[in-house]
């Protein structure tokens, strides 16, 4: 399977499939690493999704699937915490079995809510102790989480039956269902503007990115951020210059929030792109392609240009980067069970 992933990567590189980066910036070798997840099965096999840094504590958080835990990496040390205890179930999809746990992870105010598709529910753990609060079950599988500081609510994609769920939070040790957002489509990603009181979600097989108030549950924005039919994934925002990055299955847009979604410039990654981070005291976007086996990075201006500074070699299937202020990004291999770890690609 990784001789095929790295075959179409290669293939991508001689098409031309995604921008090099300035020469300048290529000069920049940045290191790569892997981290060898502890519950991590002989065949290496570990089903991740989505990652989240914890700036407050400089910690990682990487719900690892069907090994039944949360690993918590400290970015510093490379040290690995392992929360056990999450339940798994066997699900089938396309004909192939496989098994599901806890998958999808946002930072809260001193708590992180872990979602988890074993058995639909979230649940809130100390950041600092590293201790199980409470948890709730829904009533549909967990995909993306996003934490809503200004509701002291987690909001949670379920594109399985069209609709954001929403948990209210303000007690830890005791997480409550709120209410659900029904869309007609499929949302992914997520982005949260707290200074604005707005949510932003895509509906992956519309090919539209939505604005909603966080407040009245209403869209008051639908913008197009031309995807193709593979449509938007990923999403990720500058709250001071209002800028939205939405991530393609191949390339990032990147849209004026503050003029009605506004296309503003591109950038090619090549192709498995998923989720994306955005370091804004950096001014850049960490993009993973898991089919291209590379990293971009890439630097925004304040007129919304996009552009990569380096491309970083990586592996088949690593993909969902997430990055530290200081550069250093961290993506989910799972085929091989690891976190791999770039260090800082640019100076700044």
């Amino acid at each position: 399977m990784h001789r095929a992933i790295l075959l179409v990567a290669l293939a991508g590189v001689g098409c031309g499939t995604f921008k090099t980066a300035p020469a300048e910036a290529r000069r920049a070798t940045p290191r790569v690493h892997g981290i060898v997840l502890p519950g991590a099965p002989p065949t290496g096999d570990v089903f991740m999704d989505y990652i989240a840094y914890d700036r407050a504590h400089g910690r990682v958080w990487v719900p690892a699937g069907n090994t039944g835990s949360v690993d918590v990496l400290d970015a510093t040390s490379d040290r690995v915490v392992r929360i056990e205890g999450f339940s798994t179930a066997e699900i089938e999809r396309h004909g192939t079995k496989r098994t599901v746990g806890p998958s999808s992870v946002t930072v809260g105010d001193g708590v992180v809510y872990v979602g988890n598709r074993g058995d639909s529910s979230v649940c809130a753990i100390d950041a600092a102790a590293l201790k199980k609060l409470g948890c709730v079950k829904l009533d549909a599988a967990p995909d993306g989480l996003a934490y809503v500081a200004a509701m002291h609510e987690v909001w949670v994609t379920t594109p399985r039956d069209k609709s954001i769920h929403i948990v209210d939070v303000a007690r830890p040790d005791a997480l409550a269902a709120k209410g659900r957002i029904r869309f007609e489509g499929e949302p992914e990603g997520f982005a949260v503007d707290d200074t604005r009181g707005l949510f932003y979600t895509n509906l992956e097989d519309a090919d539209r990115t939505l604005v909603i108030d966080v407040k009245t549950h209403e869209i008051i924005h639908t913008w197009m951020p031309a995807c193709g039919s593979d449509g938007p994934r990923g999403l990720a925002l500058d709250e001071h210059l209002d800028f939205l990055f939405v991530a393609c299955t191949d390339h990032v847009v990147v849209l004026d929030a503050g003029h009605d979604g506004k296309h503003l410039s591109s950038v090619v990654t090549g192709p498995g792109l998923d989720n994306i981070d955005y370091v804004a005291r950096r001014r850049e976007l960490f993009a993973a392609a898991s089919r291209a086996a590379t990293l971009t990075v890439a630097r925004v201006d304040a007129h919304g240009t996009l552009t990569a500074v380096a491309v970083v070699p990586t592996a088949p299937g690593a993909r969902n980067a997430v990055a530290t202020e200081e550069g250093t990004a961290f993506l989910t291999d799972s085929p091989e069970g690891k976190i791999l770890v770039v260090s800082p690609a640019t100076n700044r």
